[in-house]
């Protein structure tokens, strides 16, 4: 008895050391959402959030490993442990929240629609009726849209990913599209790709729906690399990190 309680807290001890033993840091992304993600000519990630990743994992003395993953299956691949941490402008919303845990704040992430220029459409069910409406599958956009535009007659179109809504938006295919609105601002209506179209209406804010603001999505079991990554995010703005990467991309405040 005595030999078997031995090995048993041996065993606890083992696996209490290798849960605190991040020398690897594996982050799931996708790869459709400059300019916070996406691909270079060259195959290689780029983007504000691999930028904010790779800073964390050089605070932790880490290795980064990235893996891209469709945004719809983001939470389940993460419980299924195929990656660590989601780093993909995820919102935090109180229904993500029931099934894993989140860092501290990254950034904000506002909402607005995008449609053709003189479309005279607004972000409303009202003006929206019949229309057909783009949003990526798994997103804050996609349940806000699916809660108080489908039931009164909009048609709400999901996509795998932000590339295709944009690439059927340009199309005429869509009568417009729901996304993060500085996503659309830089990585769509400032590229030649989006110069007929403009924000259509106001931003859209709702909390219950659209969450508030982002965050690395972790698992709730793994409560050391959460206080882990909370500890570099501190410091990253401390050191003026958080800053210097930010304008790189951006010419606002994307945090407050």
């Amino acid at each position: 008895m005595k030999k078997l309680a031995v090995c048993l807290m041996l065993s606890l001890a083992s696996v209490g050391a290798s849960a605190k033993d991040w020398k690897v840091i594996r982050f799931g992304v996708d790869a459709s959402y400059a300019p916070f993600e996406s691909k270079a000519a060259d195959g290689k990630l780029v983007g504000f959030d691999v930028d904010l990743g790779n800073a964390i994992c050089e605070k932790l003395k880490a290795k980064c490993v990235w893996v891209e993953n469709d945004f719809d299956g983001m939470i389940p691949a993460l419980k299924a442990k195929k990656f660590d941490g989601i780093l993909s402008s995820l919102s935090v919303t109180e229904k993500r929240a029931e099934q894993i845990a989140f860092s501290d704040k990254m950034f904000n992430a506002p909402v607005r629609m995008v449609a053709k220029k003189g479309s005279n459409l607004q972000p409303t069910a009202e003006s929206l009726k019949s229309k057909r409406i783009g949003v990526e599958q798994g997103t804050t956009q996609e349940t806000y849209a699916k809660a108080y535009w489908e039931p009164k007659g909009v048609n709400v179109v999901p996509y795998q990913n932000q590339s295709l809504v944009l690439a059927d938006l340009s199309s005429g295919r869509l009568d417009a599209a729901l996304q993060d609105a500085v996503q659309a601002d830089i990585g769509f209506l400032k590229t030649p790709q989006g110069r007929d179209f403009a924000f259509a209406g106001p931003e859209l804010k709702d909390p219950k729906t659209l969450g508030t603001g982002t965050a690395i999505g972790l698992r709730k079991e793994d409560s050391d690399l959460r206080q882990q990554v909370n500890k570099a995010l501190a410091e990253i703005h401390k050191d003026g990190t958080f800053d210097r990467l930010a304008k790189k991309y951006f010419s606002f405040d994307i945090y407050n």
